[in-house]
């Protein structure tokens, strides 16, 4: 414990048996598991000890707010070992997880779900599960902490400590994460890894029998190597890790199901221990001779000993975006002046010209497409090993990695991140952005090239699909914009959203100006008439987004006066609006077209399931872009003509 932990400890005097503390762990996880006939106890059983001296010695927290900025972070990236975790909120005094939480251990509308989902007030940092993501997310962790750092100085010092087992280690996500780690140096992340031979299927030599340390090392990692089980070694590991210049891994050996006699070492250990004699029997072997969740006042007693209190004068993080919608404001009139055929990437670029300054807290990258996507701004300042104050983080060719990290560097506090990559390779970040999602985290993802429009590159690089894929995700918003004007509408809707991701679906491919400067932030609606018919109802409405969008103009141009054109840069914010605004829109008898160089799959709850649709059923192929859109019918002729088959069949 430090001296200024000791100092503000409730009863940093009381002496403490780190083996009965441990064993309150074990035996909580195990009472919690048995009771939901459900769960992971191997996990809990074999990390017990280390997640005890790494509380009752190091861990800077307090228990009664786990809100406070400067607190050590604690991420159980093997998600399934929850009962952990929850365990020691409740030994440590968290007032939401309470001993009726424990024992309602993933039962509906409880605050300790199967697998840990981010809850601050329960002292829970992110949402883990899925193997992988979470050591990731403590990559972005870490690095929030050194920009946050530089910034802030003492008020934001402090550790990342991680818990990940082999499951994590197989995963390439991890490997993406904790290279990039290892090349910047982030000495303040301590991954805790659960070395103990074992996965669901058998014992890992059936799948994995690389050096994970000499791999770690590769990295430029710190690498130590323990008996998970001594806590002397446990600490004195602890205490070299912190001192170090790199990121540490401390391998840790230990016993999957510790103390439970026919389980222990054993792969059947992995999931819930149950049986009632093996239970009776490993309180035997742990010398707990105490009810189920009963835990005996001296041991509650030196838990609750630990931690210290928030100081007075603790930071809070606070990101100023008051300037967001007169920069907004600003860039409309610009892009109205000029009326620039630009792609949208380009008008993306320029719009973080103007919000990085008036956002300073917006950290953004992009993976190794920094031209492409127009994510370095003027403003922008790598950041690296040796530079913590810069504000741009080149990713490398790690697009899931790149996701994950993301997310940890919006769950820590205190930054908007945003980077970029081409659209096709959403399908390598959907994982982490689907997480985002759940932990209604504010991420952006800058994705260019979003069509076929991407041209030469070829079908390989030119996503179909991936529009109706991100909008199928809960909580993930998807941004087409039709010019700058609407980029710079998309963007303020971005920021302002601070409970879930964004996507920024952007042309590599030059588009004409169509909108004019209005106050109004019509993208806010999802989707908005942009030109309307002459008369009360229309006889036909375009419906597009993005790139198409200048299409159905063009069409509606052709097709006379009884056509309404309605962009829709933002389905899911349509499908958010009242239902009158939205019958207003789709609920009339005009023949209906969608337009979007992507699969029809999100546009039926629109058009309808018999209405038209201008787009692509197939995959692109390699040609310039003009010939391709031309190939694959995106046409206004196209329109036109399908809108005059429809009249004609009408008649």
């Amino acid at each position: 414990m430090s001296q200024a932990q000791a100092a503000a400890a409730p009863n940093a005097s009381l002496e403490l048996d780190l083996n009965k503390m441990a064993n309150a762990i074990r035996m909580l996880s195990m009472d919690a598991i048995k009771k939901a006939n459900s769960g992971h106890t191997g996990m809990p059983m074999g990390m017990a000890d280390i997640a005890t001296v790494l509380y009752s010695k190091f861990l800077k927290f307090d228990p009664k707010n786990p809100h406070w900025t400067n607190r050590d972070r604690f991420i159980v990236s093997n998600g399934h070992g929850s009962m952990l975790p929850y365990s020691i909120a409740y030994l440590t005094g968290n007032e939401k997880l309470t001993i009726e939480e424990i024992k309602n251990f993933r039962q509906l509308g409880s605050h300790t779900p199967g697998h840990p989902e981010v809850d601050v007030d329960a002292s829970i940092e992110t949402t883990t599960g899925p193997l992988g993501q979470g050591i990731s997310n403590a990559v972005g962790f870490a690095i929030a902490e050194r920009i946050l750092n530089d910034k802030y100085g003492a008020d934001c010092d402090h550790f990342t400590y991680v818990f990940t087992g082999d499951g994590c280690l197989m995963e390439g996500v991890s490997h993406e994460a904790c290279s990039l780690a290892g090349h910047l140096k982030l000495n303040k992340m301590i991954v805790f890894y659960d070395d103990n031979n074992v996965t669901i299927d058998g014992t890992i030599d059936l799948t994995f029998s690389e050096n994970v340390q000499e791999r770690f090392k590769a990295y430029g990692w710190n690498v130590l190597e323990i008996d998970g089980h001594d806590h002397k070694a446990i600490a004195n590991a602890i205490e070299a890790a912190q001192k170090s210049d790199r990121p540490n891994l401390i391998a840790s050996k230990t016993k999957i199901g510790f103390g439970a006699p026919n389980f222990e070492e054993q792969p059947k250990a992995h999931g819930a221990i149950t049986a009632e004699d093996e239970i009776a029997a490993t309180r035997e072997a742990l010398d707990w001779p105490h009810a189920p969740f009963e835990i005996p006042d001296d041991i509650l007693a030196m838990w609750r000993s630990l931690g210290m209190e928030t100081p007075s004068n603790a930071l809070s993080y606070h990101i100023d975006t008051s300037k967001l919608e007169a920069v907004t404001a600003e860039l409309k009139k610009t892009f109205d002046e000029e009326r620039p055929s630009k792609a949208t990437r380009q008008t993306s670029g320029a719009c973080l010209e103007k919000l990085l300054p008036a956002i300073d807290m917006m950290v953004g990258g992009s993976a190794d497409l920094t031209g492409s996507n127009n994510t370095k701004v003027s403003a922008s300042e790598f950041f690296t090993a040796e530079n913590a104050a810069g504000n741009y983080i080149n990713y490398g060719v790690r697009e899931h990695g790149m996701a994950a990290i993301m997310n940890g560097l919006a769950l820590h506090g205190g930054i908007i991140p945003y980077a970029g990559t081409f659209m096709q390779f959403a399908d390598y970040s959907r994982p982490a952005i689907r997480l985002a999602a759940l932990m209604e985290q504010r991420v952006i993802h800058v994705m260019t090239h979003d069509s076929i429009g991407l041209g030469e590159d070829g079908p390989t690089h030119q996503p179909v699909e991936h529009l109706s894929a991100l909008r199928a995700i809960p909580n993930c918003y998807v941004y087409r914009p039709c010019d700058g004007i609407e980029t710079a509408e998309c963007w303020e809707l971005a920021i302002k959203n601070e409970t879930a991701p964004a996507i920024m679906a952007l042309t590599r491919q030059g588009i004409p100006t169509i909108r004019e400067d209005d106050p109004v932030n019509k993208c806010s609606l999802g989707a908005y008439i942009l030109e309307d018919c002459v008369g009360d109802e229309p006889e036909v409405t375009l419906f597009a987004s993005g790139s198409e969008v200048h299409l159905a103009m063009e069409a509606a141009e052709i097709l006379g006066d009884g056509v309404r054109v309605v962009s829709v840069p933002c389905m899911d914010l349509f499908w958010e609006q009242d239902g009158e605004y939205i019958q207003s829109l789709i609920c009339n008898k005009s023949i209906k077209v969608g337009i979007e160089a992507g699969i029809r799959q999100s546009w039926d709850r629109l058009i309808g399931g018999h209405s038209t649709f201008i787009g692509m059923d197939s995959f692109g192929a390699s040609a310039p872009a003009d010939q391709l859109f031309k190939h694959f019918g995106i046409t206004t002729d196209a329109i036109v003509a399908a809108v005059e088959r429809k009249r004609l069949n009408a008649k």
